[in-house]
């Protein structure tokens, strides 16, 4: 399995301020995450310019369409220059295997999502899954994305350790929802250290507001850095 690595959210309004906050940041944090708000207000430009900078772009998306359509727009964002973007496992089968192959001769990774980091048991009985813990339906979703093609999946920290045992070394797992010791969960409700995830298996782990909030966004970086090194 891959050494863990960091993704820092990029969950900033604009490019400029965006590309201004890159280079307070150590060499040593080589991914960035681009999200639904920059790539809204700044298209491919956004992947572009950050990879243009010597660091690598996880694109969440989150993909959740008709089949066709999903693929070609993998093949789309394939083109900018994006590292790995998110889809939907909820999109079922054939559009995780449309994904998947259009992929396939490109170089960029899909990622499932599976359960957001934000819902709970209530919030999935609001939305009639009330069947579900929030960790069974992250597993199922888990098992149908690999199944279909996808090269790894995101999901909560409290779920690591579970999945990594089933779905064995070869999946990536990327982990939201990590927030430092003595940091505010803010609406995040499955958490973890950046420690605990690393030992759990996680592949990736992503840090937004800890890091983009900081008074010291590169003092902040290398807190969770060392953190990770130590687990």
């Amino acid at each position: 399995m891959m050494k863990t690595e960091l993704i820092v959210a990029l969950d900033i309004p604009d490019l400029k301020t965006a590309l201004n906050f890159l280079r307070r940041l150590p060499p040593s944090v080589r991914w960035s995450k681009v999200g639904l708000e920059l790539f809204s207000a700044a298209g491919p430009e956004a992947v572009s310019a950050i990879t243009a900078t010597g660091r690598q772009v996880f694109l969440d998306l989150k993909l959740h369409d008709i089949p066709n359509t999903v693929g070609r727009t993998v093949a789309a964002l394939a083109r900018c220059g994006a590292a790995m973007v998110t889809i939907h496992a909820a999109g079922g089968p054939a559009m995780i295997s449309a994904a998947a192959q259009a992929a396939s001769s490109r170089p960029i990774k899909i990622i499932a999502v599976t359960t957001l980091t934000s819902l709970d048991q209530s919030d999935l009985a609001s939305i009639g899954l009330d069947h579900y813990t929030p960790s069974e339906l992250t597993r199922r979703l888990a098992i149908l994305a690999v199944r279909h093609g996808a090269d790894g999946i995101v999901a909560a920290p409290t779920e690591l350790p579970h999945l990594r045992k089933e779905l064995g070394p070869r999946p990536i797992i990327i982990t939201p929802g990590i927030r430092p010791s003595n940091s505010p969960s803010d609406d995040q409700k499955r958490t973890a250290t950046p420690a605990a995830a690393v030992r759990d298996g996680a592949s990736f782990l992503v840090v937004g507001r800890p890091i983009v909030q900081a008074d010291d966004p590169a003092e902040a970086a290398q807190r969770i850095l060392a953190e990770m090194q130590e687990a």
